[in-house]
């Protein structure tokens, strides 16, 4: 994480009704489209963290779902996420909308803003010109100070707002405060064998686990409704993401760093992918993009299958995209608790039928909702990351290859010497005086996955053959 130990970066969240532009903000805060934007309310759903930096001071941004006074269930659960977040914050963003003024819901906000005691700046978006100023003087009535006119799409005014944050936030030095208790659930470990450690980190959402710091990346994919968020705060021992049984409840990747038993996970909650005919445009295309370059990042991939239904073509087509990534797969049977005894053997079968291709890859059954068997799945991820960075001695390689030779010859062609060219996937270099015939490089590969205790993790064969100009290989 790039906080140093037991300490943190100062949060400011952006907050305010839905569709005021805060995620618009966000990504100019932060210098990129870090967050999936949209011209319609209720967009941004989770709460997601994202570093960012201005004049060399650092922080990290926190883009919050809009708030609403609301009996939807739904909506009630972005609000919650959204005071979650201003309740652990150094500085509060409040966004209005200058176009518009402030509405009742504006003035709701602004009551749970006065009400936390945190720091707020109002930030009156959508002031693209100087004529449209005056109209920002509106949000003087929420009784939070002196409005700041901006225009998050142009950047206008942005510049001189970022001076006032920076200037605000706390000693970067300051040790971090110990959390206190906000209502949300136990942590994982509390019910399934100590998943989470009570210092389970939340700071530096989208950057942790990037390649070079040693925090492994876990992709959470699945299907839309098969239980991936529920997972995901179970894992990381907060309600870090909404769930809801509507499909689609997940509309970003959200990142978490935890601290487990195991050591430090990243954690990747992703939006469920459906057929791209569902997702031609729009929020939920953009959605699917974010969880196609989660998984490009990720180290490995749990692939959430919804148990009540079985593995369905969609979730076939994912399985072979978690292989396109190269990525280690855990298979995560969801709702297992649901499955009648006497049909649990028949479920399996098919399972194994249907992702036969993943080879050896672990398939636990679990239940994200009552914690079921979820203990099982920090040891199978441990396994698999320490499979995936595996090297073999040059010697052990060949002295295994020239044994699995001798109990199985290969027709026409000798296997004369191989080395380990890479890891991440482990990637061997055979060296051939003839052709290796596909069934024989299968059976190489097994036994290379055995003799070393590689796993599910991907491998890549590459094969170059004595006076070829060329070279053959094959990655499995």
């Amino acid at each position: 994480m790039s906080p140093a130990a037991g300490r943190r970066l100062p949060l400011v969240v952006v907050a305010g009704r839905p569709n005021v532009g805060k995620s618009t903000l966000v990504n100019r805060i932060v210098g990129r489209r870090a967050a999936v934007v949209e011209e319609r309310p209720g967009v941004t759903r989770d709460r997601k963290e994202l570093d960012a930096e201005w004049t060399g001071r650092a922080f990290t941004v926190v883009d919050t779902g809009g708030w609403l006074a609301s009996d939807d269930a739904l909506d009630a659960q972005v609000s919650a996420q959204a005071e979650r977040a201003i309740a652990q914050a150094d500085l509060v963003l409040l966004v209005v909308d200058a176009t518009v003024g402030p509405t009742e819901d504006d003035v709701a906000v602004a009551r749970v803003l006065k009400r936390s005691g945190r720091p707020v700046r109002v930030v009156a978006n959508k002031v693209d010109s100087s004529q449209r100023e005056p109209d920002a003087w509106a949000a003087l009535s929420l009784g939070l100070g002196d409005p700041w006119p901006v225009s998050a799409l142009h950047g206008r005014g942005t510049g001189d707002l970022l001076d006032d944050v920076v200037a605000a936030l706390p000693d970067p030095d300051e040790p971090e405060a110990a959390p206190e208790p906000d209502g949300g659930p136990a942590p994982a470990g509390a019910s399934d064998g100590g998943t989470v450690s009570a210092g389970a980190s939340e700071r530096g959402a989208t950057e942790p686990g990037a390649p070079g710091d040693g925090v492994p990346r876990v992709a959470l994919v699945g299907r839309p409704n098969v239980g991936k968020s529920t997972l995901f705060n179970r894992l990381v021992g907060d309600e870090r993401s909404i769930t809801h049984d509507a499909p689609g409840t997940t509309r970003d990747a959200v990142d978490t760093v935890v601290e487990t038993p195991e050591g430090t996970v990243c954690f990747v909650d992703t939006a469920g992918m459906r057929r791209r005919s569902k997702t031609e445009r729009g929020t939920e295309y953009f959605s699917v993009l974010r969880a196609l370059d989660a998984l490009d990042r990720a180290d490995i991939a749990l692939l959430v299958v919804d148990a009540t239904v079985g593995v369905t073509h969609q979730d076939q087509r994912l399985a072979e995209r978690i292989g396109a990534a190269g990525c280690p797969v855990v298979v995560v049977l969801n709702k297992w608790e649901l499955i009648a005894t006497e049909d649990r053997t028949g479920i399996l079968a098919d399972i194994g039928d249907r992702l036969a291709f993943l080879g050896d890859a672990p398939v636990l059954k679990i239940s994200a909702l009552t914690g079921l068997g979820v203990h099982h799945i920090l040891p199978a991820v441990a396994a698999a990351e320490e499979a995936y960075h595996t090297r073999i001695p040059t010697g052990q390689l060949n002295r295994a290859l020239t044994s699995l030779q001798v109990a199985h010859p290969p027709r026409g062609a000798r296997i004369q010497y191989g080395v380990q060219g890479a890891a991440d996937p482990p990637t061997f270099t055979l060296f051939t005086n003839g052709r290796l015939e596909p069934t024989y490089l299968r059976y190489v590969e097994r036994q290379l996955r055995e003799r070393f205790d590689l796993g599910a993790t991907p491998i890549k064969l590459r094969v170059r053959t004595k006076g070829a100009h060329g070279s053959g290989g094959r990655r499995t």
